[in-house]
């Protein structure tokens, strides 16, 4: 059993499972290697490392997160009305597509509808106004190093 418990300035190892309202499991490290992060690193968002902290070596939690603590509430701004003209044919909705942002970077959308003139395209995060499960079972908690 270790001394350290997970907080900030801490890495941690475990496995997890995120799960929808219905146990679909859209996420886990069950079938493959543990995921290994440092608090605060922003690989996990807040409102999945605050239940975390506190845990050490061998704790197993299973926690609710609203969207307001996971990845937002749908926000019908985030949905773009974008010319027809601009996409190919073969066009499909719920077909994922990468689009630039003004500043240059990458930003995923969803097609969410299609008519004749328009593409209206969802930038929403897939799992915003969701409200997850998520399964831990804390396998290391250790200083995290500088590299």
């Amino acid at each position: 059993m270790s001394e350290y418990r997970i907080g900030d300035g801490m890495e941690v190892t475990l496995h997890f499972t995120v799960k929808l309202e219905d146990e679909t499991v859209i996420d886990s490290t069950r079938d493959k290697s543990p995921a290994t992060f440092q608090v605060g690193d922003g690989n996990l968002p807040p409102g999945f490392e605050t239940p975390l902290k506190g845990m050490t070596d061998g704790e197993t939690g299973r926690f609710t997160i609203t969207p307001e603590h996971g990845f937002g509430q749908h926000n019908p701004q985030n949905v773009q009305r974008l010319p027809r003209d601009q996409f190919d044919d073969d066009l499909e909705v719920g077909t994922m597509m990468s689009f630039t942002d003004p500043g240059g970077g990458e930003l995923p959308g969803v097609i969410a509808e299609i008519d004749e003139r328009n593409v209206d395209v969802d930038f929403n995060h897939p799992l915003a106004g969701r409200t997850l499960t998520f399964e831990v079972e804390v396998i290391e908690v250790r200083p995290a190093t500088t590299h």
